[in-house]
């Protein structure tokens, strides 16, 4: 079934119908991690969205080539071209080298996403493997006069790049007023402007990442990886860039500027971007402190939590909000997601109990085949995924009544009602049944039942109903417990 997706481009502020450059091929680069820290639940968002586009374009029939980054290379703080490096910091803490940082916390972001179910990409190229790729894209810019070299540092000089092309196309930000500004620091510093961002540095004598290039032993702006790598794997021209909303500037907006200045034209169709995760309405990231890593998460063990909190209560918890939306952050908000997952995949699980009719009521019917195209129709309109949970709940109802006998459904719509549920819970939504978590609520109260049927067992031996105490224990039995009975009582286990 052909599906006419629409989703939201940053750069045009509207709504567009997705049409691939090269279709079916599609092209998709989304910025990755920086490994220098544990893997939050800010990380969390962007790679679960953009799982989701990458399953649903999947399943639309396009081959998808999603090219995600790891960002190990040393870079000074903010790309403000002065401050620490936060990789070089960690490794002079520890006693380290930078790449065995990088090498660590890359594998906890790799642990991170598998829990969290987050297919891995297509490629994941590392910026420290592509710096011939970050030195020619300098060159280029280099040459078409949009950079010039100071003191060995190399910088993208924006006034000029401004009397022929626009910056601040993405994000909406004049420059006149930073460039007016600048102007009086003329000849202070290296920079021209103090607008202009780098595009090479020369590295100071304690910096330990470093690379020869035609203009000094240094190191690449943090600007220019995903520009160079991108282009490398996706071509001069591909379809989608995507990333956290704090990404549209400087880091985005000064893609769009170097691949222009580079190539003469834009390199990307569509951006995406996901919004901010926020603790009482302020960010959540490393930089303001405020962050809860995925690991304390899984085991509960951070102040601002009551629990431990499975992967999948975090992927529900994020898919429960519209992508562009904010998601604040409460431990109440979480256990609201860990009973809405439970009563999805409890939904899920009981279509096994329901036996077929010969026909369906009309309701019934009606509802089952419309399901699968509200579903498509929500997630065709920029992956409207709370909608799609919504849905899904109301399917969950329908389960339940269908099994208390209040509506019946015959065995096709009995298949087509399963196939769409298990399409797009487990396959494009993500979700899976997990040990732990949900399981252990289920096998809490598998546990409680059981020792009822075992009480009303007892109830029978002592008013010698021996008929229904055999009953009893002869269907657990066939069930598969083994139940044993001691002077304090019944006891049963599970072989």
């Amino acid at each position: 079934m052909e599906q006419p997706f629409i989703i939201y481009n940053t750069l045009t502020r509207q709504k567009e119908l997705f049409r691939p450059l090269h279709a079916p091929n599609v092209g998709m680069y989304v910025c990755g991690p920086t490994v220098y820290g544990d893997p939050h639940l800010g990380h969390a968002r962007p790679a679960i969205t953009f799982d989701v586009l990458f399953r649903y374009l999947k399943h639309l029939g396009y081959k998808v080539r999603y090219v995600r980054n790891i960002t190990d290379v040393g870079h000074l703080e903010h790309d403000a071209d002065e401050g620490d490096d936060k990789i070089e910091k960690k490794a002079r803490l520890e006693q380290l080298e930078p790449m065995e940082i990088a090498q660590y916390y890359t594998n906890r972001y790799h642990h991170a996403m598998e829990a969290l179910n987050v297919l891995p990409p297509s490629i994941e190229p590392h910026a420290t493997g592509h710096i011939i790729e970050q030195q020619q894209l300098v060159k280029q810019i280099l040459d078409n006069g949009f950079a010039y070299e100071s003191n060995g540092s190399v910088y993208f000089d924006i006034e000029a790049y401004n009397q022929k092309h626009r910056y601040g196309i993405l994000s909406g930000r004049s420059l006149e007023n930073t460039l007016d500004a600048s102007r009086s620091l003329d000849g202070v510093g290296e920079k021209h402007n103090q607008a202009d961002f780098a595009l090479w540095k020369k590295a100071q004598p304690e910096h330990i990442m470093r690379w020869p290039s035609p203009w000094s032993d240094g190191f690449p702006g943090w600007h220019c990886e995903c520009t160079a790598m991108g282009r490398k794997y996706l071509g001069s021209h591909f379809d989608i860039h995507g990333g956290g909303m704090d990404l549209i500037f400087p880091h985005h907006e000064c893609e769009i500027a170097q691949a222009v200045a580079s190539q003469g034209d834009q390199m990307v169709h569509y951006w995406m971007h996901n919004n901010m995760i926020t603790i009482n309405g302020q960010k959540m990231g490393k930089s303001l402190g405020n962050f809860i890593t995925l690991e304390q998460f899984f085991t509960g063990k951070h102040e601002l939590l009551s629990q431990a909190y499975s992967p999948m209560t975090i992927r529900f918890f994020i898919l429960s909000a519209h992508y562009r939306g904010t998601v604040d952050f409460s431990d109440e908000a979480l256990k609201a997601s860990e009973k809405g997952l439970d009563r999805l995949i409890t939904g899920i699980a009981n279509l096994e109990r329901i036996q077929p009719a010969a026909t369906c009521d009309s309701e019934t019917e009606k509802f089952v085949k419309s399901l699968r195209q509200r579903c498509y129709d929500a997630m065709n309109d920029d992956m409207m995924t709370p909608l799609v949970i919504s849905y899904l709940f109301e399917a969950c109802h329908l389960v339940n009544t269908l099994i208390d006998h209040k509506a019946q459904i015959c065995a096709d719509c009995l298949k087509e009602l399963s196939e769409v549920m298990h399409l797009f819970a487990f396959d494009l939504l993500g979700l899976k049944e997990e040990k732990g978590g949900n399981d252990n609520h289920r096998e809490e109260a598998f546990g409680k039942v059981v020792d009822m049927v075992l009480e009303l067992r007892a109830k029978a031996k002592a008013d010698k109903d021996w008929a229904t105490s055999d009953k009893i224990r002869d269907e657990l039995a066939a069930a598969g417990f083994e139940v044993k009975d001691t002077k304090d009582g019944a006891v049963w286990r599970l072989p």
